[in-house]
């Protein structure tokens, strides 16, 4: 069965087209209730014959049209009706039952109160969480011209980490925009964007946060677990998956792209999805022969296989800026310092190298925590779109996403707040504190109306996923009669609520 069929597996006859042969199992009579005894006496009146297989139909040629008619429909008679239900697995018995409009109803609800109740409190704990970045970056650039040491390694990466994961990505998606009084920096139409200036002192990392807007924020979040989403570790995998060599070698590589996962896929891919973007504003053409949903890495960048921007722009606008200012700019007061002592050149490369081992670092951390959020055997991927904010994707946000250990500042601090997958993909705009107050209330919900929740070990997902990955397992396909279903019924109540 290929990847998105979920039709019945219907054994095939071991014969040819002309019935010769035909293999009549006795256990498809059996599944309906219907004893040997009376198998057996209503093949032989067919011209059927014990076989070490089951029975099969006699070939005397004065019985053998009479007979293919009858097995044909003996084998349909016996065999039970092909359903929704007997295609469904058995941890989707839910599905059926499940209603699609209360739980819409519930979610939204909640939302709105969730969204309601946000104020002080949570630009309080935004500063919090500000506050506990920024004394990481202390530390680490205090103490990295030093000797290359862990303290340094581990503070500066955790900085990069935290102001990525949980200042930028819930500002970025306008978690503050309502609630924080400071309108002219934390919301998402300043944030981080606009100049060089506005990036280097709200997020600076490999990713233009212009570009990442784009890619995150609008296009993975509302094609969760689709073929357009362009996360989806799956899909942008295939070529891993199908290699033909060792799974070790797999696992290597896999192990080389946690490392460098940032700047090697993410910057590239969020940037092709940012002139995309553009491409479809303006109402200009995709370049011919493109797919738009294959993934930019920078092999594609460095060997002209892009049709999107060009090296030099690449370099030039996203990432080189970067590159330049944290690797060597940044810690140019260690060169200074280090000549003024007469210590030569050697702070300051202790300082490289720390900045380098927390890149290191931070991209292996970032993997654990980011990449982890939606792959897994346990997964569902869906073929078709849905309207945001309807039941389907409600739904989607819930089978397609995993949290993780949960409930104090300092562990969520650690899982950069991605913790709360869920939550955040149900109500993308929402601060941080309200994640950490909501995700008892959703877990009620879907146990009140049967839905998986899936709660689990941050490094049991990562194992999941790189199985994803390599090939070594594979993600779950939403029945696609109900996934037909559930869309229909969206606009059947959006219909009815725009009367």
């Amino acid at each position: 069965m290929t990847i998105g069929s979920h039709k019945s597996h219907r054994h095939k006859p071991k014969c040819k087209p002309n019935y010769v042969d035909v293999v009549v199992k006795t256990t498809i009579c059996t599944q309906n209730k219907i004893s040997l005894t009376l198998t057996t006496f209503i093949l032989h009146f067919l011209n059927f014959t014990p076989t070490s297989s089951g029975f099969c139909r006699s070939t005397n040629k004065y019985t053998r049209k009479t007979s293919r008619y009858r097995s044909k429909y003996l084998v349909n008679m016996c065999r039970p009706p092909l359903t929704k239900e007997n295609v469904l697995k058995e941890d989707e018995k839910w599905i059926p039952k499940f209603d699609l409009a209360a739980f819409t109803a519930d979610i939204h609800a909640l939302g709105k109160k969730l969204e309601k109740e946000q104020g002080e409190d949570d630009v309080r704990h935004l500063r919090k969480m500000v506050s506990w970045s920024n004394m990481c970056a202390f530390v680490g650039f205090i103490t990295m011209g030093l000797c290359v040491n862990p303290i340094s390694v581990v503070a500066l990466s955790l900085f990069t980490f935290s102001r990525w994961t949980m200042i930028a990505h819930h500002t970025c998606h306008g978690g503050y925009d309502k609630c924080h009084p400071d309108k002219n920096r934390w919301t998402r139409f300043k944030f981080a964007i606009g100049s060089l200036w506005r990036r280097l002192a709200d997020w600076f990392d490999w990713m233009m946060p212009e570009a990442w807007n784009v890619e995150h924020n609008n296009r993975h979040h509302y094609n969760l677990s689709e073929k357009d989403d362009p996360d989806n570790v799956e899909e942008n995998n295939q070529f891993l998956r199908s290699l033909n060599v060792p799974i070790f070698v797999k696992y290597m590589i896999v192990g080389f792209f946690m490392t460098t996962w940032k700047w090697f896929y993410y910057s590239p891919n969020t940037y092709k999805e940012l002139k995309l973007a553009r491409l479809r504003r303006l109402g200009k053409p995709i370049p011919k022969g493109v797919d738009p949903a294959t993934a930019i890495t920078m092999k594609e960048v460095v060997m002209g296989n892009n049709s999107f921007y060009s090296a030099f722009e690449f370099f030039s606008v996203v990432v080189g800026p970067y590159f330049l200012i944290h690797f060597f700019i940044a810690p140019l007061p260690y060169f200074a310092i280090g000549n003024y002592f007469g210590m030569g050149n050697t702070l300051y490369q202790n300082a490289i190298i720390n900045l380098f081992l927390a890149e290191i670092l931070t991209n292996i951390h970032g993997f654990i925590a980011v990449v982890t959020n939606h792959a897994g055997n346990d997964m569902y991927r869906f073929r078709d779109g849905c309207r945001p904010f309807s039941g389907s994707f409600y739904l989607r946000q819930v089978l397609a996403s995993v949290d993780f250990a949960m409930g104090t500042d300092v562990v969520d601090f650690m899982h950069g707040w991605l913790n709360y997958q869920i939550e955040h993909h149900l109500w993308p705009n929402l601060s941080m504190l309200s994640y950490q107050r909501s995700a008892p209330l959703v877990r009620e919900i879907c146990k009140k109306h049967g839905v998986p929740y899936i709660k689990e070990n941050v490094f049991i997902r990562l194992k999941k996923t790189v199985d994803i990955m390599v090939g070594a397992s594979d993600m779950k396909w939403f029945p696609e009669n109900y996934e037909k279903d559930f869309l229909a019924l969206d606009a059947k109540m959006e219909s009815a609520k725009n009367k």
